[in-house]
């Protein structure tokens, strides 16, 4: 069994999971916008993540630790940037093999942000619902960065997500020059809920991803 413990150090606040037998890997992973570290489907993803052999930190971004209300603004988004790295920074720390970084929607398109801004940031990025638009607004398209992204990322994404069909996904992900596979979960609307009963595929395919190397096989 894996152990579960508050982490609350150098203003990174959230919950630190260690395995009963480490394989050396590591696990940054936040929230959505809405939600917080105790999102269901981010626990029982940590946990199977955990009982695997990694050591899984599921953190709370710096707006939801300010409790900050409303849509975070640019600035508040650079600093939940610089949150991601130092959660990340925290699990390279407990980890001496490979460190992915993930987040479920506004979470996840930070960490795919702070990942493209930092190379070398992580190893690979677990991006559950990433927000492509904003729902009815397909040319609002939040994939600006997407070509300097240069880490494997693997998508996962329900078919009923208003953020963005898998189509659409798909057609936007051809931008990032790094290795990318997207996992669709059928009848999954945005919350993901269904995904975090598919962990072990989830992370089998987030390995694969990472060790086929940072190119795009073309």
């Amino acid at each position: 069994m894996s152990m579960e413990e508050r982490y609350e150090r150098d203003g990174v606040s959230g919950v630190l999971h260690r395995p009963e037998n480490p394989t050396g890997e590591g696990l940054a992973l936040t929230h959505g916008a809405g939600g917080n570290c105790e999102s269901p489907v981010l626990v029982k993803l940590a946990r199977t993540f955990a009982e695997a052999g990694l050591v899984v930190l599921r953190y709370d971004l710096p707006f939801r630790q300010q409790r900050l209300k409303g849509a975070p603004t640019p600035k508040v988004q650079a600093r939940d940037r610089e949150g991601v790295a130092q959660a990340v920074a925290v699990v390279r720390a407990l980890a001496n093999g490979r460190v992915f970084a993930g987040g479920q929607s506004y979470g996840g398109r930070q960490t795919a942000m702070a990942a493209a801004e930092r190379p070398g940031l992580a190893d690979g990025l677990l991006l559950l619902s990433y927000p492509l638009h904003p729902p009815g607004k397909p040319e609002q398209l939040r994939t600006a960065f997407f070509p300097e992204l240069r880490v494997p990322a693997l998508f996962v994404h329900g078919s009923r997500d208003p953020f963005g069909s898998h189509e659409e996904l798909r057609a936007a992900i051809v931008a990032i020059p790094a290795a990318t596979e997207l996992l669709p979960v059928d009848r999954a609307g945005h919350d993901l809920k269904s995904a975090g009963d598919r962990g072990e595929e989830i992370l089998g395919r987030l390995r694969t991803l990472a060790a086929s190397g940072a190119q795009k096989n073309i």
